[in-house]
Order: structure tokens, then sequence, then C-alpha cells
């Protein structure tokens, strides 16, 4: 049987994120928000929470189905004790291309090393401002931005390299900090991704006016640093690429709102608990810890998947409107982002 298998609108699956917690030091105004997840918030018991065995064996049923990049998320993962034993794990299964991570960078100066030594290829850093005071602000909990940058150092010297960084930017909170943003990824040689503030989930306040339009990313930073566009560098990207054209390094621009890529959304996401979500703004997922733990197969389980699958067609982001505004949709920190 044929390791492709097309949704309704043709996109093959190719890219599986796997949430290992829905746990976050961090209270992100855009992800997690304090006021709404407090001290007395409740996450899931770890007996809810898929094993590194469970988590690998469904890895194995997605790459038999064409996936071939999987990305580590929580949540913040890394607060997922013992997390290199499933890198290991995944990094050992036959016909994955790709294994990276994306972390909030707090905890990722002590575990770059361990993390690379056992099978870790790549690392995506959330980071939204080099001012201190913006990003303490922005995390929710006033964390140094110097100890994220000492884990974004601790990874390239790990051998986690180019790494990446995703900013999110939203207007009146960090759009001072953009083109110091700019300069630091381009003297650092680091890979800088903007990412438009987006409607993910029901917690976050978001709207439309808060967006940080893609255009006017591009306008601010090539106004200093010109910048030229670049092909895809493969099929699903999510990431509009440009290139500086003085030769110093690329830039990539997710944006969601602006200029949507659901034609090209080769994703499907698993969050910690089991539930396999087709699209980042999904209202529901699909259960499959319960097949999973009652005996079924890895036949029965990629049948399953070739059926979800199949009847994909979500396409949330260009059909954004006054009548996707209320949709009950999963909180960000669930899937991954």
């Amino acid at each position: 049987m044929s390791d492709t298998v097309p949704d309704r609108l043709g996109r093959p699956l190719r890219d599986l994120r796997v949430s290992v917690t829905d746990r976050c030091n961090f209270r992100c105004v855009y992800c997690m928000p304090r006021e709404v997840f407090g001290r007395d918030y409740a996450f899931l018991p770890r007996a809810e929470i898929l094993t590194f065995e469970e988590i690998t064996r469904l890895v194995r049923v997605f790459v038999g189905l064409g996936v071939r990049k999987v990305r580590l998320t929580g949540g913040e993962p890394l607060v997922r004790r013992d997390l290199p034993v499933l890198v290991a794990e995944l990094a050992g299964v036959p016909r994955l291309e790709d294994l990276a991570l994306t972390t909030n960078g707090a905890l990722l100066a002590a575990g770059a090393g361990r993390l690379a030594a056992a099978g870790l290829r790549r690392v995506t850093v959330s980071l939204d401002s080099l001012d201190d005071a913006v990003f303490r602000a922005m995390n929710g909990v006033a964390f140094p931005v110097e100890r994220v940058l000492a884990g974004i150092r601790a990874a390239a010297a790990a051998g986690l390299a180019p790494v990446k960084i995703n900013m999110v930017v939203k207007r009146g909170t960090n759009e001072t900090s953009v083109l110091p943003m700019a300069r630091f990824a381009r003297d650092e040689g680091l890979v800088l991704r903007f990412i438009e503030y987006m409607d993910v989930g029901n917690s976050n306040g978001w709207r439309l006016a808060d967006v940080v339009t893609a255009d006017d990313l591009l306008a601010t930073i090539d106004a200093v640093f010109p910048l030229e566009p670049l092909p895809p560098e493969q099929p699903g990207e999510v990431a509009g690429r440009y290139r500086y054209r003085d030769g110093a390094g690329e830039i990539g621009l997710i944006a969601s709102v602006s200029r949507p890529f659901c034609g090209g959304c080769t994703r499907a996401r698993l969050s910690a608990e089991g539930q396999l979500y087709t699209c980042l703004f999904a209202v529901r997922g699909h259960d499959l810890r319960a097949p999973l733990r009652g005996g079924a197969s890895d036949a029965d389980l990629e049948a399953s998947l070739r059926s979800l699958w199949g009847e994909r067609d979500d396409r949330y982001s260009e059909l954004r409107s006054a009548g996707t505004t209320d949709l009950p949709r999963v909180e960000m920190f669930a899937i991954g982002g």
C-alpha cells in the first residue's frame, strides 16, 4: 500500500508535531496568558499523557504513512522529564529524516548537549524581544532574556545549528523589537522567523488590529537591511523565505493571517494526551490513545489515520471571517503551535 495519504484537497501527510506535555514554565501573552492560566490551572494528570513508548509507536505508524519530519513541542517540551530518552528512541525510527524541537529556551542551556547526543538534529527557540523588560512582560513570568540567549549559545555549541528563532510580533507590545532582533540574528548567524499574531485558541484576546502583517514587517526590515525573496526549500513549507542582499543570512515570515498557506499544509498535530488534530485551529481532535491502549494493532492504527487524514478538508486561515470568530478552538499550548 502506498505511503502517500492525500487529504480531500490533495495535501499529503508529511509533517508531525508531537506535544510531549501541556505544561509550560512561561505564561506568554499570546499563548497562555497568566490571567487565565494561573496557579490553580489543572494540567493533565500524568496517567493521561502518552508514554515515550506510545509516542514512538505512533510516530512509526505515521512514518509508514509518509511523515518524514517530526517536531517535539509542548507546552514547553523541556519540562518533560528524561526527554533525551524519547529523542533517542525517535532518532532510531527508520525513514524519519528530520527530528527537531521547539522550546522557549529557559532550560536549553542545561539540556542542549544531551539532546544533541541523543540524536536531535535541530532546535527552534521562541524569543520575542532582546529588550529584557519587553521580554519579561511577554513571557508572563519575568524570565530574563539573558538566560534564553545562553540556551541559544549552548544549542549552537552542541551542533544544533543553525538555530532558528521564532518571534511572535504583536502590535503595541514588541514591534519596536523587530529591527534589533533582525540585527542580532544577522550578527549571530541565526535564522529568524517572524510570526504574525494568530487567533489560536480562545484565551489570548486576539484582535485583527493587533496583527503586524508580513508586508509591514518586510517593509520595516527591507528599509534597513535590503531583502530579496527565496524559493521554498521543500513542499509544505509554512515560512516565506527572504535573504539579505548582502549575503548576511535570511529571515522567514509565517503569515497565517495576511498570507494564508492552507493550500500547501502537510502538517498533523498530536497532543500530549493522544488527540490528533489536523489543523492548528481545529475545534476538536481525534482520540488515538484509546485504541492505542485498547489493544489496537499497528495496522488498525494505520487504517484509522488513513481515514482521518483522507477526510481532512481544513483551511481555517483561508476562510477566516466573522463566522469563525467564536469557534471553540483548541488552545495553542495543547498542540504546540
